[in-house]
């Protein structure tokens, strides 16, 4: 899935920041940013250009899909569970719940 929203983005950056033990000022100076300037991108203030981000997502050593998009594996792993855990039930508990997720698909149209 693809994420647009700025203060997202920024708390992708701060914690791929803080993982790898850097402060604000040294990645702003490694990116050739004021540090002023790096600090609102990561609080999600300001938009950036394409050649900022893609200085900052190497200073990071990330690409720019890790900072666009979600963890599909995560949200796969979580279906697949459900799906375990439904095919375990009873015939009645099946329909149930699949009646149930029915009218909440419904209700996001």
């Amino acid at each position: 899935m693809l994420i647009l929203e700025l203060t997202t983005i920024g708390d992708k950056l701060y914690r791929v920041r803080k993982r790898l033990g850097y402060t604000q000022a040294e990645v702003a100076e490694a990116a050739e940013l004021s540090t002023r300037a790096y600090a609102e991108i990561e609080r999600g203030c300001v938009n950036m250009r394409i050649e900022t981000l893609l200085k900052i997502c190497n200073v990071l050593h990330i690409t720019p899909d890790e900072l666009f998009t979600t963890d599909n594996n995560k949200i796969n792993a979580k279906q697949t569970e459900l799906l375990e855990r439904l095919n375990i039930c009873t015939p009645k508990d099946k329909e149930t719940a699949l009646k149930i997720l029915s009218v909440f698909l419904e209700s996001l149209n």
